[in-house]
């Protein structure tokens, strides 16, 4: 079985259950686990991803308003994907601008060469587990699903017992900051899950934008800043920018805000979302829970 994946998180999916071997090619964002990045690249950006955040949502914005949506944001080399020649294409539909999304150039070459198309679709925890389940379904690797889901619940039930009984603190995460978007989806739930309460955004429901005075009014105990797409560094460049706003945030000028690793373990539904829960629950309990180096740094007043 050969498999082509278009999306970052189920390329993550797929190695996660010991299926990079069969793995022919992938996206353009992938880059976990590292021995992706051997691999053929199927798609590619149509938007300069360097370009500051106001930029980039200001062509996102366009790109929506002409009617274009995702073709106008992402291009899918069919010449590649036929050349890999894959049995399944893993893809999603989401989110229109954040990933690649089924599209006409996948459907007509699945019914030219019998392809099956797997589309990620889950919005929060459950549909995430789902969405790992139909991925081994369809790559014979349905007892490898069951297992990994397992390991993840377990994990899920740790870091609850780790946090029982500690106060839970108010939290505001923005997954966008210029402007500033809350993270919605799935991450409601990840907070939850680390001791914390999410005060704009709520399970399920995608991201929404916010206004600079709606973060100050909610006045959170503690800020968690994880762009979409963005590892630490590059969201820190991104508050500077915005800088002037941040600190005018409560828990800024207290020292209770974090950049954290967005790209990696909150925005891509899979696997490594149960690193963001640990993570949240190390950052919002301090000593309940231990969790590797890197994965966050202070946002300074």
């Amino acid at each position: 079985m050969r498999i082509a994946s278009l999306v970052s998180a189920a390329t993550e999916i797929a190695f996660a259950l010991g299926l990079g071997p069969r793995v022919v090619g992938v996206s353009h964002e992938c880059d976990f686990p590292p021995e992706v990045t051997r691999l053929p690249r199927l798609t590619r950006s149509l938007i300069d991803p360097s370009r500051p955040s106001r930029e980039i949502d200001e062509a996102v914005r366009a790109a929506v308003a002409r009617g274009g949506g995702n073709a106008e944001l992402y291009h899918v080399d069919a010449e590649a994907l036929a050349a890999v020649a894959p049995d399944v294409l893993l893809t999603q539909q989401l989110c229109e601008v954040c990933a690649v999304s089924v599209g006409a150039v996948e459907r007509q070459l699945a019914r030219e060469r019998g392809i099956r198309i797997v589309t990620m679709s889950g919005g929060d925890l459950a549909g995430v587990w789902d969405d790992i389940r139909a991925i081994g379904d369809a790559c014979a690797a349905r007892d490898a699903a069951e297992d990994l889901i397992h390991s993840l619940d377990a994990r899920h039930v740790r870091v609850r017992r780790a946090v029982d009984g500690r106060p839970r603190r108010t939290v505001v995460c923005l997954e966008w900051l210029d402007p500033p978007f809350d993270a919605g989806h799935w991450v409601p739930e990840q907070i939850a899950a680390a001791g914390g309460i999410d005060l704009l955004a709520r399970p399920h429901v995608p991201s929404r934008e916010r206004s600079w005075d709606q973060v100050r009014a909610a006045d959170p105990d503690v800020l968690l800043l994880m762009p979409c797409g963005f590892g630490v560094d590059r969201a820190a460049t991104e508050a500077r920018i915005v800088a002037s706003e941040l600190r005018t945030i409560r828990a800024v000028r207290e020292g209770h805000a974090w950049i954290v690793d967005g790209n990696a373990y909150f925005s891509r539904p899979g696997p490594r979302l149960m690193d963001g829960i640990e993570l949240a629950a190390a950052l919002l309990h301090p000593g309940a829970i231990e969790v590797a180096p890197g994965r966050s740094t202070p946002l300074a007043a």
